[in-house]
């Protein structure tokens, strides 16, 4: 008899096991106090229910090396154990060529972070990744020109602040890069203001939402504080920060020391292995749903037909991190997991199934991110199907509007 298998797997948005209130520390210059971005992420993380404290050293034009020396950052750094210290260097500093930024800039970047470990080993220190100026760097055009343009001096952000998370074991915080994503799709607002580097509200606003998802590790999108933009472009630049985060977590936290739990699983006869996917783990602890447990990365473990909540908890240097699926087992061989009400979608006996109320379509991929199959779907309480012909191997079909995932389940076909 063929046994079919399918896995729905959800972006569940993990948690920081942590004090109640989260403290965080932004060191910067001007692109930090204009509109007070500290402020506007506090705001941002109340409407949220999370609680946050910031304090910030942001002077005009200080660069990191400025910074290291100046005593009321150092004072700032030492006045309490931090959960968080964002750094964000001089605009233009880090878009220089590679010869100049490591004499200029990842000296002191260093010496700032070992400022911090040296107050609480535990701090984790996030870098600050800015946007380049909307036409490039006139200024320094002429003895540099990849940073002409806009995109050669992101690109140019890009490399250095990636690089000097990889140096100081540190987070990254990719705000440049949802700024790229808005810029591209030309919209009718401006990040800018008018003198083309600086950020508007709409350019501050977007990059809270990014801090926000950086520090507490959740999604900004239904989060009712606007600043003083229009509600349905707020809802578009979370919806950006979110993806931009969430989309390449591994990027931005790989070099750093705050976990996230995550796993897949495979099935053969009553045998489920879970695989972990977790980002910087040193630690598992599962709670198997029957009364079992392990402290194994992929622990495997034999199943009776039932529903089982399944825990796992990721232990970094110094944080943990909770993930939980419900997994129902089927005598039939199906293997489900827990999806939001509104959107349904699982595999059996050849098609798949599903019952969307906001996706507009279904998209078959591959495992290596090629898409199969695209297909627009009508939104409404009804179960509706598609049947596509599928040689054997794994496949991934999302329920999808406007690029944002709504259900995604992976389909195995031996």
């Amino acid at each position: 008899m063929k046994k079919i298998i399918a896995f729905l797997l959800l972006l569940i948005l993990t948690q920081r096991i942590s004090a109640q209130t989260t403290s965080v520390l932004f060191i910067g210059n001007s692109y930090t106090y204009v509109n007070d971005l500290p402020a506007t992420v506090r705001q941002l993380a109340l409407s949220k229910g999370d609680s946050l404290f910031t304090d910030m050293s942001a002077i005009s034009g200080y660069t990191f090396q400025m910074h290291s020396a100046n005593p009321t950052t150092q004072a700032k750094i030492s006045q309490q154990p931090w959960d968080y210290v964002v750094l964000q260097e001089q605009s233009q500093m880090p878009a220089f060529s590679q010869s100049q930024v490591q004499t200029e800039v990842y000296p002191y970047a260093t010496i700032i972070d070992s400022l911090i470990h040296a107050n609480d080993s535990c701090t984790e220190t996030v870098f600050f990744m800015t946007w380049g100026r909307k036409n490039g760097d006139a200024l320094n055009c002429a003895s540099y020109p990849p940073i002409c343009t806009y995109e050669g001096m992101q690109q140019g952000l890009r490399e250095s602040y990636l690089n000097m998370g990889q140096m100081n074991q540190a987070t990254v915080s990719p705000v440049g890069m949802a700024w790229k994503k808005i810029i591209a799709d030309s919209l009718s607002f401006n990040l800018y203001q008018a003198d083309e580097s600086h950020p508007s509200a709409y350019g501050t606003y977007l990059t809270a939402c990014v801090f926000y998802a950086m520090i507490f590790q959740k999604s900004p999108i239904g989060a009712p504080y606007y600043s003083t933009i229009p509600d349905t472009t707020a809802i578009l630049l979370q919806q950006t920060a979110d993806a931009i985060v969430f989309d390449s977590l591994s990027v931005w936290f790989e070099s750093g020391n705050v976990p996230f739990a995550g796993f897949d699983f495979s099935v053969s006869g009553n045998n489920v292995t879970f695989q972990s996917t977790d980002i910087n783990g040193l630690e598992f602890q599962w709670n198997l749903g029957d009364g079992s447990s392990s402290t194994q990365q992929d622990p495997s473990h034999n199943y009776a037909p039932g529903t089982y909540t399944v825990t796992q908890i990721v232990t970094g240097h110094c944080m943990s991190d909770t993930l939980t699926h419900t997994l129902t087992v089927l005598s039939s061989g199906i293997i489900e997991s827990n999806i939001p009400s509104n959107e349904k979608i699982y595999y059996a006996d050849g098609r798949i199934y599903f019952q969307s109320e906001i996706s507009t379509s279904i998209i078959l991929f591959d495992m290596v991110g090629r898409k199969v199959f695209e297909q627009p779907i009508e939104k409404n309480k009804s179960i509706q199907s598609v049947s596509w012909k599928l040689s054997s191997g794994c496949y991934i079909a999302v329920l999808q509007n406007n690029e944002i995932k709504n259900a995604i389940v992976k389909v195995v076909i031996p």
